[in-house]
């Protein structure tokens, strides 16, 4: 019993879940995004700091990445100089080959005879040219063969 006849004195403790979403403000999730990015931090224990879930700082990382929550620069790592830079990733942006005016070649049955090859190297001493109208089936089953014997 809570009375204390039965020698029990304790302190009960009621906690109120929370209700509804938090609001963070974007300069609070800068701050978060930008103390998980410096090294060694890692994502859960920043989340579990700032009593967050560790998908919600994902989330926001994500957004800065793609350029939708900017960063303050001073909260920043700095930036190595280029010995010590770091492997990172950066966008890629795919075009078509501008196209080039036919030049005249001397050698017009040798350009004839080469285009349209594919040279596929396996290992250091088996090269194989095929042409390129030959199915591309047939070519797989070529390189699966010539890996089997070798």
């Amino acid at each position: 019993m809570v009375d204390g006849s039965d020698g029990f004195v304790g302190r009960l403790d009621i906690v109120d879940p929370r209700r509804g979403y938090r609001h963070w403000s974007t300069d609070l999730k800068a701050r978060i995004v930008a103390e998980s990015l410096h090294p060694g931090a890692r994502v859960v224990e920043v989340a579990q700091r700032y009593d967050l879930s560790a998908n919600q700082l994902s989330c926001w990382r994500k957004q800065a990445r793609d350029g939708h929550l900017i960063l303050p620069a001073e909260l920043m790592p700095s930036v190595p100089d280029a010995e010590g830079c770091e492997p990172a990733f950066v966008p890629l942006s795919i075009a078509d080959e501008p196209k080039i005016p036919a030049v005249t070649s001397l050698m017009p049955e040798r350009a004839a005879a080469t285009a349209g090859i594919v040279t596929i190297e396996i290992g250091a001493d088996l090269v194989v040219k095929v042409p390129g109208d030959v199915c591309v089936s047939r070519v797989a089953a070529l390189v699966g063969a010539i890996r089997g014997l070798a």
